[in-house]
């Protein structure tokens, strides 16, 4: 469960925490989410997914990142709309809480074990959305969660954060293990390219935007 700290600090109480906050309600979903990108690994987050809960909750945890989630959906339809919105709303507070992405480090890597499976995750603050996907997992389930709206989910973050995003799979067998291996490592990863470097003097690209 999340903590409350008032008055919260980010980058090494250099300046106060970068935050985004998104709400979205459509006929489908109603969601709100806050997301800090200078925490801790505290989250509150509820979907009506279980399994998609934990796969958020790692995600959080091991990019050190404040997650509060509250989403309402369509679940007795099928969990596509309820995923995609999420990610929808989790890019759009990554692009908020960091700005005009002044002093980041710009590009992100994160590699996790789960027992057999490994997830190769790397991420570009680049602006340029476009993702790339090579996870083996097939039209199956992992309990009652649907293993091909993960890839969903992060097209939608990648979208709408401005994410050149690269996942890797390159093996395992158990597609819990896999998910959450992947989730993890795109928690470290974005903890890594989102973090502030003070030799870095505006924005890390020649172009001077990203």
């Amino acid at each position: 469960m999340s903590r409350t700290r008032a008055g919260a600090t980010g980058r090494g109480g250099m300046g106060p925490a970068r935050i985004g906050s998104v709400e979205r309600k459509t006929v489908e979903t109603d969601i709100r989410l806050r997301l800090n990108l200078d925490g801790h690994g505290d989250y509150q987050v509820s979907t009506g997914i279980p399994f998609f809960d934990h796969m958020l909750c790692s995600l959080a945890k091991h990019g050190l990142l404040d997650l509060e989630l509250k989403a309402v959906g369509d679940i007795q339809i099928d969990f596509h709309h309820t995923v995609e919105d999420v990610g929808i709303c989790f890019g759009k507070a990554v692009a908020e809480a960091l700005g005009d992405k002044a002093g980041v480090l710009r590009f992100g890597q994160g590699a996790v074990p789960m027992d057999e499976a490994l997830a190769e995750v790397t991420l570009d603050l680049s602006g340029r959305p476009f993702l790339v996907y090579h996870a083996n997992l097939p039209k199956e389930k992992v309990g009652e969660f649907d293993l091909e709206v993960v890839q969903e989910f992060f097209k939608a973050v990648a979208i709408h954060a401005g994410l050149t995003l690269h996942i890797n799979v390159p093996y395992g067998s158990n597609f819990h293990h896999i998910v959450e291996s992947v989730f993890k490592a795109f928690g470290r990863a974005l903890s890594a390219a989102t973090r502030i470097d003070p030799r870095i003097k505006g924005v890390p690209s020649v172009k001077g935007v990203l």
